[in-house]
């Protein structure tokens, strides 16, 4: 876990099935908070041609790589060497994928699926 320790540039692209393009720049920070790391990513979103929009969203990282969200409900694990991971949010599934291949430059892909989603969500993380 404390591998990913630090700073790290964050670049996100989400294709929505209606075409719609939404592209995020900004940092990942993952910062000691007792026996987890807090990761914050923040930065700007823009969708489209759109203006730029501040963004912010933060997890919680333990031991067994188990991700949380900030309010401390479960999200998904990390597969220790890369590979598949999910998270089912009534009534939308997420299918996601680790790369670390590129080590320390890291990938993961999202494949959201629903009544309410459709897009796939591509975060590129390189050490800053």
């Amino acid at each position: 876990m404390s591998d990913f320790a630090g700073r790290w540039r964050l670049e996100r692209q989400i294709v929505h099935d209606d075409g719609t393009v939404a592209q995020f720049t900004g940092t990942a920070t993952w910062t000691p908070d007792g026996d987890r790391l807090r990761c914050i990513e923040e930065g700007e979103m823009r969708i489209g041609d759109g203006p730029a929009m501040a963004g912010q969203r933060v997890y919680l990282w333990d031991a067994g790589l188990r991700v949380y969200f900030d309010d401390g409900r479960f999200f998904h694990t990390v597969p220790p060497t890369g590979g598949e991971t999910g998270h089912w949010c009534d009534p939308d599934q997420y299918d996601g994928s680790y790369d670390f291949s590129d080590w320390p430059a890291f990938t993961i892909t999202w494949a959201v699926r629903g009544p309410r989603k459709a897009y796939q969500m591509t975060s590129r993380y390189r050490p800053a």
